[in-house]
């Protein structure tokens, strides 16, 4: 009994402390403002807030042109399927990225990183099985960056708003993930059948 009361009372502590973590106190600025003791002002940003935003709006500008590409140049239903979703998903996660970092006065870039230019390059230069193989290998990686770009705004940032949108976001990148490697597995044959 006493052995699981110790821990229950650990999982609430995890728990509470895990909730109490939005806009988290050990990487606020020196000149954060506070809505009351402890409680950031809204749309307070540090470090890892503005390169979070800047990083996540690059790659989900990529995402979407990506997406636009394969459905042009794809011959696989599944993979279009997945593109579709793709412009969707990011689509509307752009849109809602874009409307916090204006709300907290955090520049966008306008143009994709250079490791997304070289992957559309590389991407432009194929046809057929060969290209639907390879963006859904570069889906794989980007997916799991992005989560790990998410889960360090969880953890790091101090914009509340900010790290609900990465949690929320969570789920629906390692889906896709999910099915990237599902579809992947499926176009090399190395699918468990």
């Amino acid at each position: 009994m006493y052995r699981y009361a110790i821990i229950v009372g650990i999982a609430s502590l995890t728990a509470t402390s895990a909730v109490a973590q939005m806009g988290n106190p050990g990487f606020w600025g020196a000149d954060t403002k506070m809505e009351k003791p402890g409680v950031p002002a809204p749309h307070q940003t540090n470090n890892t807030d503005r390169l979070f935003a800047q990083l996540a709006a690059a790659g989900g500008k990529a995402e979407v042109e990506f997406a636009k590409m394969t459905l042009q140049k794809s011959t696989s239903k599944s993979v279009k399927g997945f593109a579709e979703m793709m412009t969707k998903d990011h689509g509307a996660a752009n849109d809602k990225l874009r409307e916090l970092a204006e709300a907290a006065k955090i520049p966008l870039p306008k143009d994709i990183t250079p490791d997304h230019t070289e992957t559309k390059k590389r991407l432009d230069g194929l046809d057929g099985r060969d290209y639907d193989i390879a963006y859904v290998k570069a889906q794989i990686v980007d997916h799991q960056k992005t989560a790990q770009l998410l889960a360090w705004e969880i953890g790091s940032g101090e914009d509340a708003q900010l790290q609900r949108f990465a949690a929320q976001t969570m789920p629906k990148v390692l889906r896709h993930l999910q099915a990237a490697q599902t579809i992947h597995a499926e176009l090399t044959g190395a699918a468990i059948r």
